[in-house]
């Protein structure tokens, strides 16, 4: 069964707001600081670890392969198109930061659907 970030309900969300140090609201999306693994069995969230959320990806981290895999996986968890998805920082390091950029979806959702997939 696959979990899907809704819009979310509540609150509309606040430029820069923290729900933990790893995910936060940006304007039009939502910035995540991840911890990535190459080379895994298979891919999946892990959880998260004091200021990033820990992902492992099967693919290798050879000529961008492990950051086109992690910009796919978040796509299709999320239902969020490749295209708005976009590494900021890390391109070369384990320890990335991701935007997604003019998304409907909040801070607290995108939390809240990737916790729900922790192994």
């Amino acid at each position: 069964m696959k979990h899907k970030a809704g819009a979310g309900a509540g609150a509309a969300p606040v430029q820069g707001q923290r729900l933990h140090a790893w995910c936060s609201d940006i304007a039009g999306g939502v910035r995540l600081a991840l911890q990535v693994t190459p080379n895994a069995k298979k891919s999946q969230v892990i959880g998260p670890q004091e200021d990033v959320l820990k992902v492992r990806l099967q693919a290798q981290p050879i000529e961008g392969k492990a950051n086109e895999a992690l910009i796919r996986y978040l796509a299709e968890l999320l239902d969020v198109p490749r295209s708005r998805i976009v590494i900021t920082h890390g391109h070369t390091n384990k320890r990335k930061i991701v935007e997604m950029q003019d998304v409907s979806l909040t801070a607290d959702a995108v939390m809240r659907s990737l916790l729900a997939l922790v192994a």
